[in-house]
């Protein structure tokens, strides 16, 4: 499956970071990941750093897949407002889900400096608007769920919206827990800094071609006919693994972004996160090049080249929206990509265990929160190899 078209800001931007040999011998290791985007970097830093000795693979270029075209808005927001995820999964799942994105944020920000990475991670505030009066009412409601909770959130109303954002809406919900990065470049900065100081080996254009589970270890047979024996082996191969899971857990969705051409952006962008309730819903952010980066048009995939031929389309959609959201930045955009991305049943993740697949872990951090989500897998994923126990284990489980 291609994941992305046309090539992405993030790619270009950044060139060929790093390069890494493909599998040409049989090996062994304590950890075998699957998947060298973003998940797979946060979890072999994990996994390499408390003693494992790690290997990682991927059938493409390092970072190559969703990870290059992701927009990289780090909220503890999930796609779900708080108060009907309460109703769906629970006020425990619920609201522990949203607490850990809050600290998910202070955590990524740890990691980025123990690995000294020049990924631009910024903290931001994040602004959510109601894009209609029809969204209005249940926007309150969730702002009111919010702060039962104690959330830190602010209610502004639709003269405050204007005046201190210039932004159009109904009103909305101002957080202060917030983040942007480059997701590419952090997930070459991690595996650089592991392979240099712990035991982990990284090897691309490797793709594994069949693996059989067995009770103690596990063997994985690569396209170059070699092997790799793991006692663990985990899945980070995000919405690919789908085709290797029999029972259907993800919906996949088409998604498009356009950056703007650098410009004089006002400095409350420079610290805010910009999203919206139409359906779909528009979102925006700034880079640290001085551009605006906006997302969302989203389609039900079908296939990539059904995708692509709505680029076009896609982007003049983006732009208009920008403008109505934000009349008074006039953007001319400079890149436009599409790329793929899944949706489940309420939300949340898959992380952890399956029954048809022995010595196996899952992180399957669908939605908009994919990094937010991956991140958390870090302890989630390591508390279950060492056995033991982690509410979220609970709450993200397969067949839930």
């Amino acid at each position: 499956m291609r994941l992305r078209s046309k090539e992405t800001y993030w790619l270009l931007k950044n060139g060929l970071i790093s390069s890494y040999p493909s599998l040409r011998q049989d090996t062994t290791c304590d950890v075998l990941i699957i998947g060298g985007g973003i998940t797979g970097s946060l979890m072999a830093y994990q996994l390499s750093k408390e003693g494992y000795k790690t290997v990682l693979v991927d059938k493409r270029d390092i970072g190559m897949g969703s990870t290059s075209a992701t927009t990289a808005m780090i909220q503890y927001e999930i796609d779900e407002p708080l108060y009907s995820l309460i109703d769906k999964v629970g006020e425990h799942a619920a609201v522990d889900s949203y607490r850990a994105g809050v600290s998910v944020i202070d955590q990524l920000e740890m990691i980025v400096k123990s690995v000294n990475s020049d990924c631009s991670f910024t903290r931001k505030q994040s602004l959510f608007i109601a894009h209609s009066k029809k969204d209005l009412e249940w926007l309150i409601k969730e702002y009111e769920t919010r702060k039962k909770f104690d959330f830190h959130v602010i209610w502004l109303t639709q003269d405050d919206l204007k005046t201190q954002f210039g932004v159009v809406g109904e009103g909305g919900i101002l957080s202060k827990a917030g983040a942007s990065m480059d997701a590419y470049r952090l997930t070459h900065d991690l595996l650089a800094f592991c392979i240099k100081n712990y035991r982990l080996s990284v090897y691309d254009h490797t793709a594994i071609e069949k693996v059989l589970y067995n009770p103690l270890s596990n063997i994985a047979f690569s396209d170059n006919k070699n092997t790799i024996t793991c006692a663990k082996l985990i899945y980070a191969s995000g919405y690919e693994t789908h085709t290797i899971i029999k029972k259907k857990i993800v919906d996949l969705i088409s998604t498009y972004a356009i950056v703007s051409e650098p410009l004089k952006i006002p400095a409350v962008m420079l610290n805010t996160l910009i999203w919206n309730t139409q359906d779909p819903y528009l979102y925006a952010r700034t880079t640290s090049d001085n551009r605006i980066l906006v997302g969302g048009g989203d389609v039900n995939f079908k296939n990539a080249i059904r995708r692509d031929r709505l680029l076009d389309q896609k982007e003049l959609f983006l732009l208009e929206s920008f403008q109505k959201l934000m009349p008074a930045i006039k953007i001319i955009p400079d890149f436009t990509w599409a790329g793929t991305f899944g949706v489940t049943k309420d939300a949340l993740p898959y992380i952890g265990p399956h029954h048809d697949f022995p010595n196996t872990y899952f992180v399957l951090g669908f939605g908009g929160n994919g990094i937010t989500f991956s991140t958390m897998a870090m302890s989630i994923i390591s508390d279950a190899i060492k056995g033991e126990s982690n509410k979220f284990l609970e709450y993200y489980r397969f067949n839930r």
